[in-house]
């Protein structure tokens, strides 16, 4: 028992309060909402700050603070209302708030005290209006009269107010003893009710007088203000006006404004024409220009295709034409002979001469020459040895009447013109043949007509066969190119022409114009390799390669790095370089032609060609004696020793004396004709005049190549020891300068190659190795920078992960919120259908225990 008593004492010890021995109250947690985070080991000196953890009262105080503020936006989500404390110091905590009382007695009573309005001055001033006070007006204590006008309805007077409502006993009070004494006796109600009657008729009818003496005065006043007024209105003359004061003159502004208020608007045009549809008119107006061209041919009139009126009245008068044109002419004698037939002769020979204008004009144009050449009024069939005036003088209507004598009549030469005459339209050739037989024998003109007429007339658009038509017609025109070009002499102009529309053609079709072009490359190189297997060696081809090369140039691009019609040009031009030798100057003279070509290739690309080099090379060294360039190395196609290793040196004075620098024509490169030995002089000196010009071009284009100098050594040996000192022409002589001096302002832009300087080997030392000893629980191997990046990385990293998780809890937080909403929601609408179907539950039973009732009856 003693052990239980001291148990017991125990107890109430403890559960004694904390108040009583001294102490501030402590609350005891529920040791349930504690969380103890054990670890796994006990690490001696380690501090822990979360060993115990109380999750409820967290848990709690999180709710609570999202109540307050989360769950209070959600509510207020949808409204835009904000309510804002405006009073003065309330969001100022500096101020005490016996401070703000004070300022804000202050504001009020210097609120009351300022004035209401800056413009208002006099505000003691009392308004009124009709003289009457506006205060007292908005009182609306006016009296309300009912047998006034509509000015004063509504105005009742004091005594009409206290004879009808108050009983009339108000008036008696009102009489005073003056009245009293006069009238000595009392008067009865009635008596007071009339005499309020006669008053205020009385006071109506002054009323109605002022009314009217008021009308009576405004009118008055009205007219004197029209009197005053047409004396106001009276203004000095224009003229006078003008002569005061002139107006001012507009300046730039107001003149640029007006213009740009007067210019045109732009107006709306027409659709733009498709290709297709371009086409489809430019072939129907051949056509029918072909058309017109075949009835001229065939002598057919205009007038046989109008139709003619079935039926003529009696009365009709016959004076329903039209003069469309005057076909009148000045009539002139020359050797007492009329003009008139040389005239039309002159016509036709002007329609049948100028296809082209009559292509251009349009189709009514057209018609009216037709009828003016095959009309019987055109005096066209007149013979031109009328030599007696009786013919001259018969009428018109028997002229009509033989239209078709003499020899040579106005429709047979109308036909013959038409014959003569170009045709409009084309079909596609379907053989070299047939086009070399449309073209050959015509003029440039025609020839370049005819190609276009066939493209027009064969469009792709127009019909399904027309692509392959003209793919075929390209290379046609590739073949007439190059039969063009072996001809005695070249015909240049025409093929420069028809470049225009093979470069067309190709645009149109570019897949099979350049496996045309590769072909035609194909089989001249194979040619050029034949000739070596067979013969050992190859010259260089004739025009018609060298002209396909440079179109080839002209219809695609060079400058791309790699493209499958010019890159194989571009070997090709490479190999007539290298592989065929030198043995004439018509060698040289292709030879420079392939240069040229060379540079227009690579003029946007800017590669490097050894062959053109090395090509260039040669041209100076046989321009030089062999005694004097001895020592300069050459490669194929030249040779330093030989026939031909002086082929452009010039021996005679007198011809170097009578040359004159002129661009090198390609006539000498057919071959065709023997030069002179003068002209072959001519052609050496104009050969190394181009081989200098291109050399020139070439460090112009180079010059940024860092092994420039090194390429150019060679050359400029030539250039200084050699040919310099011969004795050229000045021409020569300065274009040589002008290149060495181009290649000596170039920059040395690479260094030579030296050995790489090494280091010193230094000698060993023998330094301690320092080893970092490594500590557990840091991190190592990086600097105090690193580590406090990483510091940074990890907190931003926790500092996210917990805003993350708050994100969360604020979700479902909301989400716990919605629900609550929509169960209160649902609760609310079960309890009000509960509620409604009590109430018909009742109304049922009420009605069904009626129905009883009256059925029992």
């Amino acid at each position: 028992m003693g052990k239980a008593k001291k148990v017991g004492a125990r107890r109430k010890t403890s559960g004694a309060p904390a108040g009583a021995r001294g102490g501030p109250a402590k609350a005891n947690s529920n040791p349930f909402e504690v969380k103890v985070n054990r670890q796994k080991f006990q690490i001696l000196g380690r501090k822990t700050r979360h060993d115990v953890g109380l999750p409820g009262v967290s848990r709690a105080r999180a709710l609570r603070k999202r109540t307050q503020t989360l769950l209070k936006e959600y509510k207020e989500r949808d409204k835009s209302n904000v309510f804002r404390d405006k009073r003065f110091g309330e969001y100022n905590s500096s101020m005490s708030p016996e401070e703000k009382m004070m300022k804000r007695f202050a504001l009020e009573q210097q609120r009351h005290h300022e004035k209401k309005s800056i413009y208002n001055l006099n505000e003691d001033e009392e308004l009124t209006h009709y003289g009457q006070s506006l205060a007292d007006i908005e009182k609306h204590n006016d009296i309300v009269d009912s047998d006034s006008d509509a000015e004063d309805r509504g105005a009742l007077s004091a005594e009409l107010t206290a004879a009808h409502f108050g009983g009339g006993g108000g008036l008696l009070h009102k009489k005073t003893q003056q009245e009293d004494e006069e009238q000595g006796k009392a008067k009865s109600r009635k008596e007071l009710i009339e005499e309020l009657i006669a008053k205020s008729k009385q006071e109506k009818r002054e009323r109605q007088a002022q009314r009217e003496d008021a009308l009576e005065l405004t009118e008055k006043l009205d007219q004197d203000w029209k009197e005053i007024q047409t004396l106001l209105s009276h203004k000095t003359p224009k003229s006078e006006n003008r002569d005061k004061k002139e107006k001012p003159k507009p300046d730039a502004y107001d003149m640029m404004v007006r213009e740009l208020g007067f210019e045109m608007k732009a107006q709306p045009s027409n659709r733009m024409k498709t290709e297709a549809e371009l086409a489809k008119e430019e072939q129907e107006r051949l056509k029918k220009l072909e058309a017109e061209r075949l009835r001229r041919m065939l002598g057919k009139d205009e007038d046989e295709n109008v139709k003619k009126p079935k039926h003529i009245s009696a009365d009709d008068l016959n004076d329903g034409f039209v003069l469309d044109k005057d076909d009148r002419r000045l009539l002139s004698y020359k050797d007492g002979k009329m003009n008139v037939e040389e005239d039309g002769q002159e016509e036709q020979s002007k329609e049948a001469s100028d296809p082209e204008s009559n292509e251009e004009e349009g189709d009514s144009s057209g018609r009216e020459d037709t009828e003016e050449s095959d009309s019987p009024d055109s005096h066209s069939d007149l013979e031109s040895n009328v030599e007696s005036e009786e013919e001259n003088e018969k009428p018109a209507k028997e002229q009509r009447q033989t239209p078709g004598r003499g020899p040579t009549s106005g429709k047979g030469r109308a036909g013959k013109a038409a014959g003569d005459e170009l045709p409009y339209t084309f079909a596609a050739p379907e053989s070299y043949e047939e086009l070399r037989s449309l073209l050959l024998g015509r003029s440039m003109e025609e020839q370049l007509l005819v190609v276009e007429r066939i493209q027009k007339c064969n469009h792709p658009s127009l019909a399904e066969g027309n692509k392959a038509k003209l793919e075929k017609l390209f290379g046609f025109l590739l073949e007439y190119v190059g039969d063009l070009a072996t001809d005695d002499p070249p015909d240049l102009r025409v093929i420069d022409k028809l470049v225009v529309h093979l470069y067309n053609l190709c645009q149109m079709f570019p897949e099979s114009a350049s496996d045309a072009v590769k072909f035609v490359l194909r089989d001249a190189m194979h040619e050029m390799e034949e000739m070596i297997e067979t013969k050992g060696r190859a010259t260089l081809p004739g025009l018609d390669v060298l002209i396909y090369l440079k179109i080839t140039r002209l219809l695609f691009p060079t400058s791309d790095f790699w493209h499958p019609v010019v890159t194989p040009a571009l070997v090709c031009l490479s190999q007539l370089l290298t592989k065929c030798p030198v043995l004439s100057l018509q060698d040289v003279v292709k030879g420079l032609f392939v240069c040229c070509l060379f540079l227009e290739y690579v003029a946007l690309s800017q590669r490097f060609i050894p062959e053109l080099i090395n090509f260039l090379l040669g041209i100076l060294y046989i321009a030089t004696p062999n005694k004097a360039s001895q020592g300069s190395t050459l490669v194929h196609p030249f040779r330093a020793l030989g026939k031909n290793s002086e082929l452009l040196v010039v021996s005679d004075r007198e011809d170097v004396a009578t040359w004159q620098q002129s661009s090198l024509s390609l006539r000498w490169a057919s071959g065709l004709r023997a030069p002179t030995s003068t002209e072959a002089n001519h052609i050496r000196l104009s050969c190394l005049a181009v081989g200098l010009a291109l050399l020139k071009r070439c460090v112009l284009m180079y010059g940024s190549l860092p092994s420039f100098h090194a390429i150019m050594g060679p050359l400029r040996a030539l250039l200084t020891d050699h040919l310099a000192d011969c004795s050229h022409p000045q021409e020569l002589q300065e274009l040589c300068q002008s290149t060495l001096t181009e290649m000596e302002s170039q920059k040395q832009l690479c260094r030579p190659l030296t050995c790489e300087k090494s280091k010193p080997v230094p000698l060993k030392l023998f330094t301690p190795r320092l080893v970092k000893v490594l500590e557990f629980g840091r991190k190592q191997g990086s600097s105090k920078e690193e580590q406090e990046r990483k510091r940074l990385i990890h907190k931003h990293k926790r500092e996210f992960k917990g805003a993350v998780r708050e994100i969360r809890k604020d979700n479902q937080f909301l989400a716990r919120m919605q629900l609550s909403e929509i169960m209160e929601r649902d609760a609310e609408r079960k309890r009000k259908v509960k509620q409604l179907f009590n109430s018909l539950a009742t109304q049922e039973g009420e009605w069904k225990a009626l129905k009883r009732k009256k059925f029992k009856k």
